[in-house]
């Protein structure tokens, strides 16, 4: 398997709702341009299993 760490990310976009859970919004990776970002990826949240 490949090493992702400091791997570059492709663009993207997608659905966001803010920490307290009153605002939706868009997050984009070119918003984050220049800073450090990490990524969290949890398949299994908001899903009904």
């Amino acid at each position: 398997m490949e090493r992702l760490v400091g791997a570059k990310a492709p663009d993207f976009s997608l659905p966001m709702i803010s920490g307290d859970g009153e605002d939706f919004g868009v997050a984009r990776l070119e918003d984050y341009k220049g800073k450090w970002l990490v990524m969290f990826f949890y398949p299994l949240d908001f899903t009904f299993v």
